[in-house]
């Protein structure tokens, strides 16, 4: 009988132990703990490896951008728009969240991305266009403006990100564009970002000396 029980909680423990064990492995994997982390050589090299991929994304997002709007987009696969960012610029050239339009998990072929899409004088052949120079260019995220945001990909919450200028960053922003936190300044018309989530690395990490 003693030896049953003994059984009895030797397999009740060891479920314990594998329930928590999964919900571990589940958490982490929820929020990319197990992601590859990029130093700024391999981002570097990245760029230059896709530089025209993604100067064709680049020119072709400024072209479908309505005058006087802000837009940010970031594709999850080809069905779903992980989020999108919609604001008006004002007249002195800025928008500010307050007035963004933003939305989660949209669905390509649903009725609200219809709607957005016709605020825009977009249709689904923009969105299918964007998305295959996006994922030519290695990417799955853009923002428009200057400079052009480019998300490269996603380590846990964070985000990695190209910022390409089309004219040279001027003296009076170099600094804002290396804190050698947010910001990594490369050359006057490149800088790599990395944007931190809620939790985890809010700097980029494994930088090296370049």
């Amino acid at each position: 009988m003693e030896n049953i029980l003994f059984k009895i909680v030797l397999a009740a423990f060891g479920l314990a132990v594998a329930f928590v064990f999964g919900y571990f492995l589940l958490i982490s994997y929820a929020f990319g703990v197990f992601d590859k982390s990029y130093t700024p050589e391999e981002l570097i090299k990245i760029y230059n490896d896709r530089k025209t991929d993604i100067d064709e994304a680049r020119y072709y997002f400024k072209k479908i951008v309505p005058e006087g709007k802000f837009i940010e987009i970031e594709f999850q696969d080809d069905h779903t728009i992980f989020r999108m960012g919609v604001a008006p610029i004002d007249s002195s050239g800025k928008w500010n969240y307050e007035t963004m339009f933003l939305a989660w998990d949209l669905k390509i072929n649903g009725p609200r991305v219809d709607s957005l899409l016709h605020t825009l004088n977009w249709n689904k052949g923009t969105l299918k266009v964007l998305k295959e120079k996006l994922d030519k260019a290695g990417c799955i995220q853009i923002e428009s403006g200057e400079p052009t945001t480019i998300g490269f990909q996603r380590s846990g919450l964070g985000m990695y990100s190209f910022k390409v200028f089309e004219r040279s960053i001027p003296d009076s922003l170099l600094r804002q564009y290396n804190d050698s936190c947010t910001y990594l300044f490369i050359n006057r018309k490149l800088v790599l970002e990395y944007e931190g989530g809620a939790v985890g690395n809010q700097c980029f990490p494994l930088q090296s000396k370049r």
